[in-house]
C-alpha cells in the first residue's frame, strides 16, 4: 500500500538536526546514481515561460525515488506558489510505489538542510549575524535550518515588500528565533556573517563590495542561467563551494562569469560530497570570503524522503 505524506508530517519527520546529519551520513557514503536534472521550457498563452524540472535518483537494491517541480513565476503577481512538486518513492528490490510525498514542503527542508550543512564547513564558527534576502516559500526554513548550525544572535529579513518582510519575522519569532526586519539592503549585508539569498532574481540582489572579511554567502534561489542574485565581484573574491561540480553550469551565479572567463572552472574547490568525506576541509581564514551555490540535488530528495517515510510509516 503506498503512503500518501503530507505537509505537516514531514515537517514533522524532518527536524533539522536530524536530517543534516542524515544527508552528511549520504554525501560521505556516496553511492547515489542520479542522472543529471532536465529542466524543460513550458511557452504560457499569456507570452511567459514557466519551467518543468524532473529529477530521478537511485540507490541499487536501497531506494528509487522521483521528483517533478513546476515553477510558474507569474504566480507570484497572483498571490500562489510559484513553485509546487511532487516525490515518488519506490523499493529499491521489487520497483513498487512505497510513498508520495508533498514535493514542496520536502524541496523547502531538503534544499534548507544542504545549505546549512554547508554551512557548517564554511561559515565561521563565531558567526552571530544571519541576513534572509528574500520572503518566498524557502526563507523561514532556510533562517531555521542555518539556526540550527550556528548561534545567531541576529537574523535579519530584507524583502522587496515590507508586508512580507514582517509576516516572516512574526514567524521566525514566533519560533523563537531573534528574527528583526531591515529596508536598507546594503546595512543588512555590512553587517552579516552570514547572508542567505532565495530569491527568483534575474539581476544581482548582493553586491559583493557589501560583504565583510569572513562573510559566507550562500546562494539557493537562481537555479537557471538566465537567473542571478550576486553580482561578479561576489563570486571572484570569494573561495567557490557548490553542492555539486556539474550544477555550476546551470546557475546563473556561477555559469555567466565561467562563460565570461571571470572565474575558472578550477576555482570551484570542492563540493559538498567532497566537504563531508574530508576531502576539503572547507574554511580556513577567517577573513577569507566564501560562497556556496546551491542548485539542487537528487541525492537531497532522496535522503530526505527516506528518513520521512520510514519516520512516518514505521510511526
Amino acid at each position: 500500500m503506498t503512503a500518501l505524506i503530507g505537509h505537516q508530517a514531514i515537517e514533522t519527520a524532518l527536524d533539522w538536526r536530524t536530517l543534516i546529519s542524515e544527508l552528511r551520513a549520504w554525501y560521505r557514503a556516496g553511492n547515489v546514481e542520479a542522472p543529471e536534472r532536465q529542466v524543460l521550457s513550458m511557452a504560457q498563452p499569456d507570452g511567459s515561460e514557466a519551467s518543468l524540472l524532473i529529477m530521478p535518483a537511485w540507490v541499487p537494491g536501497e531506494g528509487i525515488g522521483v521528483k517533478v517541480v513546476t515553477f510558474f513565476p507569474g504566480n507570484a503577481d497572483k498571490g500562489r506558489a510559484t513553485i509546487n512538486a511532487g516525490f515518488l518513492l519506490f523499493d529499491g528490490d521489487t520497483g513498487q510505489m512505497t510513498a508520495a510525498l508533498d514535493g514542496d514542503a520536502l524541496t523547502a527542508r531538503r534544499t534548507a538542510a544542504a545549505s546549512a550543512l554547508a554551512a557548517s564547513y564554511l561559515a565561521r564558527r563565531d558567526a552571530k549575524r544571519l541576513l534572509v534576502i528574500g520572503t518566498g516559500q524557502l526563507a523561514a526554513a532556510t533562517a531555521e535550518a542555518h539556526a540550527s548550525v550556528r548561534a545567531y544572535d541576529e537574523i535579519t529579513v530584507w524583502g522587496r515588500t515590507a508586508d512580507k518582510a514582517e509576516a516572516l519575522v512574526r514567524r521566525l519569532c514566533d519560533k523563537g528565533l531573534p528574527a528583526r526586519s531591515s529596508v536598507d539592503i546594503e546595512a543588512a549585508c555590512r553587517a552579516a556573517d552570514v547572508v542567505t539569498t532565495v530569491t527568483a532574481s534575474t539581476r544581482p540582489v548582493v553586491q559583493g563590495a557589501w560583504l565583510k572579511p569572513g562573510c559566507h554567502l550562500d546562494l539557493i534561489g537562481a537555479f537557471k542561467s538566465d537567473m542571478r542574485e550576486s553580482d561578479d565581484r561576489a563570486v571572484m573574491q570569494a573561495q567557490l563551494f557548490v553542492d555539486r561540480r556539474e550544477g555550476a553550469s546551470l546557475a546563473g551565479d556561477l555559469s555567466q562569469p565561467l562563460a565570461e572567463g571571470k572565474i575558472a572552472s578550477s576555482d570551484l574547490l570542492a563540493d559538498l560530497q567532497e566537504l563531508c568525506q574530508g576531502a576539503h576541509p572547507g574554511r580556513r581564514d577567517d577573513a577569507a570570503f566564501t560562497v556556496f551555490k546551491s542548485v539542487g540535488m537528487a541525492l537531497q530528495d532522496l535522503a530526505a524522503a527516506k528518513l520521512a517515510a520510514s519516520q512516518t510509516i514505521s510511526g
